[in-house]
């Protein structure tokens, strides 16, 4: 029953979907940005437990509930850990309304045509029956588009939705993103590609399977409205891509019916020097002007 409610809120309800997902590569970063230098850890487990407490911290803030966000989408770590003495997956459900998804790709292959697709997955399926016993609902995995390459966009659409009918078949919800990166200067072209290659995946999916969709800010509003209408999407949602969160949030209230899913920008200004207090206010106005631009378009 859980399931169905979940279902109901990920398709309909008012909100954005939290990206918390940072991973090996992207963790130091996203530390340096939370006031944590490097010389804090000495070791990858000292790392990760950093990272744990900065995403527990923000899943207990007050304003990190159903009420602004559908759902929050964790690494493969979180997943396994607790928060409150609780699998941060039931947390994140039972006390805060928050549906639980995980990032489930390996990081990215070398670019070729243009792109970058993922790295192979092997472990895919225990990965998703663990994730199907935590009571996930759904996955995300990332691809990277560097040029209007219609060969290399072909091959990371076909990459993600083959993917994503081997999580279909665990009765998972895959989020499917190809990520176009923000600075190229075909970016309005290699979306149009983008667009037009996933809405013939879609097509091809049997009756009755949705999947959802995480794509960049595009350059021309409302460019993706087909895929948002599409029978087989649940939901579209962005990534804020390297947008800073004020540019982010405008671009994306001009773009109807998609919602916001955000990592950095989610997290911009927050700092682990900072008071409860403080900390609670930063992150609740960050998701109050986040859920302002989802619910804008």
């Amino acid at each position: 029953m859980s399931r169905e409610r979940q279902a109901e809120q990920v398709r309909n309800a008012n909100g954005f979907i939290a990206a918390l997902d940072q991973s090996g590569g992207s963790t130091p970063k996203a530390l340096r940005l939370y006031g944590i230098e490097e010389d804090r850890y000495g070791s990858d487990a000292e790392m990760f437990d950093l990272i744990h407490a900065m995403r527990s911290r923000i899943a207990r803030a007050p304003a990190f509930n159903g009420d602004h966000i559908i759902g929050a989408i964790l690494f493969e770590m979180t997943m396994e850990r607790e928060i409150d003495g609780k699998p941060s997956p039931d947390y994140l459900w039972q006390e805060r309304g928050v549906v639980p998804f995980l990032k489930v790709d390996k990081g990215l292959a070398e670019e070729e045509n243009g792109v970058q697709l993922m790295k192979p997955m092997p472990d895919l399926d225990a990965l998703l029956e663990r994730a199907v016993k935590a009571g996930i609902f759904g996955t995300k995995m990332r691809s990277v588009i560097n040029a209007a390459n219609p060969e290399g966009i072909k091959a990371v659409v076909a990459q993600q939705f083959e993917i994503g009918r081997q999580i279909l078949g665990h009765g998972l919800v895959p989020i499917i993103e190809p990520e176009v990166t923000i600075s190229i200067a075909d970016k309005a072209e290699a979306e149009e590609i983008l667009r037009d290659a996933i809405a013939a995946e879609l097509d091809a999916l049997p009756d009755g399977q949705q999947v959802m969709l995480k794509l960049t800010l595009p350059e021309t509003a409302n460019l993706y409205a087909p895929l948002i209408a599409h029978p087989r999407v649940m939901r579209v949602v962005a990534l804020s891509g390297g947008y800073a969160r004020d540019e982010a949030n405008a671009r994306l209230a001009r773009n109807s019916g998609m919602i916001a899913s955000f990592s950095r920008a989610l997290t911009e200004g927050l700092s682990d020097a900072q008071s409860d207090d403080a900390f609670n206010a930063t992150i609740g106005e960050s998701i109050r002007s986040i859920y302002d631009a989802s619910v804008a378009g």
